[in-house]
């Protein structure tokens, strides 16, 4: 799919950058936002291949390379949306499993979706918390990825994500944390047109000039 963003940009170095570039690449992370839900396209092998390269440039202490992700597109769709009904039965066992039926078109949201994962390493001596702050970091990195070259995406958690059932439907080893969905594909006419305002960030930074008892 083409873009009119483009993605060699976005991996330059701030020295290697003209201040074309540069700016190509800052309008592209202020305009991304997230759509739901997605058409076809989905990227393809050679544009997905690009999006899970950028993940790997994610910040990562120890070079534990912690994140795991899990594609799912095509029919395999339709097994995740089993799945989602079977958990959701599972949580309220007096409803019919009828009544979670709906919940199977949430796997159809998407042409694609990517389960997000944890590989922690318990005996590091990196915090578990930095390992899962470099999954998120190579989640967004994924997200920037999407929207750079033209496509869609969505993070998904919820009670799903932390369910032991959908860990073990996805083969998951036991040292790996499920932390949620990216559905991914075409925005939707609608959804592309209609930009998000986003909060003033002065309202989330501030200064710090020494101790404050003192």
């Amino acid at each position: 799919m083409n873009s009119s963003i483009p993605t060699a940009a976005l991996l330059q170095t701030r020295h290697a950058a003209t201040p074309e570039s540069a700016q190509t690449v800052l309008d592209a992370l202020l305009s991304r936002q997230s759509h739901w839900p997605l058409n076809e396209p989905a990227p393809n092998p050679d544009e997905l291949a690009q999006i899970f390269d950028t993940a790997m440039r994610a910040p990562d202490h120890g070079k534990l390379r912690p994140w795991r992700f899990v594609t799912i597109r095509g029919d395999a769709r339709l097994a995740l949306g089993e799945v989602l009904v079977d958990t959701a039965s599972a949580r309220s066992p007096e409803d019919p499993r009828t009544a979670h039926a709906h919940r199977s078109q949430r796997a159809l949201a998407a042409p694609l979706i990517i389960a997000l994962a944890a590989a922690v390493e318990r005996r590091s001596n990196v915090p578990e918390i930095e390992q899962l702050m470099a999954v998120g970091a190579a989640t967004m990195n994924l997200l920037n990825a999407i929207h750079a070259l033209g496509y869609g995406g969505f993070w998904a958690t919820g009670a799903d994500s932390y369910e032991p059932a959908m860990h073990a439907a996805l083969g998951f080893a036991d040292n790996e944390q499920l932390l949620g969905f990216l559905f991914v594909g075409t925005p939707q006419a609608q959804s592309a047109a209609r930009p998000v305002a986003r909060p003033d960030h002065a309202a989330y930074v501030r200064e710090w000039l020494g101790p404050a008892n003192r």
